[in-house]
């Protein structure tokens, strides 16, 4: 399967679980928690992003400018503590890295992330993880991933039923491949 398909996919899953939240999704531009701290990404995402900045160049070079330069102040911030090959942006696996992942950058925003407007600058581009986030998705027997704001007040039936399948592994087993992260992907 290709990216656009990949995404088609995930997009109309994402949108009929939107759909079926309504009033309890409380995801709107301006709310960035899920933007604050640092999360893996595809290779397949990183390239999804690069070419989504090359494209805001075309189109709005200012604004792809400071998306560049935020991430370039991200992987100065965080280089030190980055949990992988600093000089390809490649994340460690095995071991204690997902322990070292865990407790790195947790306090930094998404490159991608506008400061003024709390806005993604590449959210047609954005990786898998963004487009995912929020809605109520069955990840598992009896599992359900959902952004801690969405669904307050909601009975574990009503969130149950606002829920979609979506296995991202299952439809993109280049999930399981090299990872990096948004900041070292644009740098």
């Amino acid at each position: 399967m290709n990216d656009g398909e990949l995404i088609r996919i995930v997009d109309a899953a994402l949108a009929e679980a939107a759909r079926k939240s309504g009033q309890w999704l409380a995801c709107r531009p301006g709310c960035a928690q899920c933007c604050i701290g640092a999360f893996a990404i595809s290779t397949a995402d990183a390239g999804r992003l690069q070419r989504g900045l090359a494209a805001l160049a075309a189109s709005d070079p200012n604004r792809a400018a400071r998306v560049r330069q935020r991430a370039r102040e991200s992987v100065k911030r965080t280089v030190e503590d980055f949990p992988g090959d600093p000089a390809t942006g490649i994340l460690d696996e095995g071991g204690d890295a997902e322990a070292r992942f865990d407790e790195f950058a947790n306090e930094e925003p998404c490159p991608a992330l506008d400061p003024d407007s709390l806005t993604c600058d590449l959210y047609l581009s954005r990786p898998l993880t963004c487009r995912t986030f929020g809605p109520a998705i069955k990840v598992g027997p009896g599992a359900i991933a959902a952004c801690e704001l969405c669904y307050a007040g909601a009975t574990e039936e009503e969130v149950e039923a606002c829920a979609v399948d979506l296995d991202v592994q299952a439809l993109d087993p280049g999930e399981d491949g090299e990872r990096t992260t948004v900041a070292f992907a644009l740098r």
